[in-house]
């Protein structure tokens, strides 16, 4: 019987506890697909996302991460730690596949990264190779190398200066807050997230996104951008894994098509022979939640039916 649940395990930091859910189909799973957010939300922004694969069959799951949604127990949103926050999530993550990987033993299992998320499965594929079966990275995107290190060195002074709990509207200015600039002559700066109005609206509305990050997790997730735009670290990926890019064409984080061809270059560099990108015309950042998210969801599909579970 289909069902979906809510439980928890221990974080990586040996403080927190991390809250998860999983979607469990009806019978034998064809495939699990972890989904890892991205930043200021949580794992019930994909319940739509979930229950689409659920009815075709595939096990999904997902957790909040340090500092976010239902993990968060002592007011401390957008914050990971005092220092290697990014490792934490990292292998907290893991430990997420490893309890879904032991409930299916010998099921194909796949990870849906998506904007952070992406980021995170991206660290994972070179942490941890050949432990997926296929992998999804959504609003993804590799800034350039001196921004990314112009950010991270300003986030790390002002964590040392006012400690790493510190929120800076300067340096959210200037990286996620820069983002609806191009869409500043509509409704508000959050177009960049989609043309959905009522999805983004619910978005503004649910308590668990409207935090902004802390100094440290700037510097700990740019510190993370840094570590996967390296092609020495790229190299330890799997080259067999399949790999499938969809953003929007219109999506900030990916520079607008842009930065989603240079990380499939990057990829292809490293040697991984099976990579799919689709880029949707006038499509922004979160594409699943986008006006033709539909349409996402059944390429979704199509993609793991022809390269993770060909047959039921």
């Amino acid at each position: 019987m289909a069902q979906d649940e809510s439980f928890t395990y221990p974080s990586a930091d040996g403080i927190h506890t991390i809250h998860a859910r999983r979607w469990v189909p009806q019978g034998q799973p064809r495939a699990v697909v972890q989904i890892v957010h991205g930043v200021a939300e949580h794992i019930g922004r994909y319940d739509h996302v979930a229950r689409f694969l659920q009815e075709q069959g595939f096990a999904v799951c997902g957790e909040d991460h340090l500092g976010h949604g239902q993990t968060v127990e002592d007011g401390k949103y957008g914050y990971f730690a005092p220092k290697g926050g990014w490792e934490l999530l990292v292998r907290d993550i893991r430990r997420l596949r490893e309890l879904e990987g032991e409930r299916y033993p010998g099921v194909p299992y796949v990870m849906l990264g998506h904007s952070m998320g992406s980021f995170l499965t991206r660290t994972y594929l070179i942490r941890y190779p050949g432990t997926l079966d296929g992998v999804i990275l959504s609003g993804t995107g590799q800034e350039k190398g001196l921004l990314v290190a112009g950010g991270k060195t300003l986030a790390s002074l002002l964590s040392a200066l006012r400690g790493p709990e510190y929120v800076s509207e300067l340096v959210y200015g200037l990286s996620l807050g820069g983002y609806g600039r191009p869409f500043q002559k509509e409704t508000d700066t959050t177009s960049w997230l989609s043309r959905d109005r009522d999805m983004v609206e619910a978005n503004l509305r649910d308590p668990l996104c409207t935090f902004h990050p802390t100094v440290s997790m700037f510097r700990d997730m740019l510190g993370g951008v840094q570590f996967i735009g390296n092609p020495a670290n790229l190299a330890r990926m799997d080259p067999n894994i399949p790999v499938y890019f969809f953003s929007g064409d219109r999506d900030p984080v990916g520079s607008m098509g842009k930065g989603v061809r240079k990380v499939e270059k990057l990829f292809r560099e490293a040697g991984c022979r099976d990579v799919t990108v689709k880029l949707y015309p006038g499509g922004r950042h979160e594409m699943l939640n986008e006006t033709n998210r539909k349409e996402v969801m059944e390429d979704l599909l199509a993609w793991l039916e022809a390269k993770v579970c060909p047959t039921k």
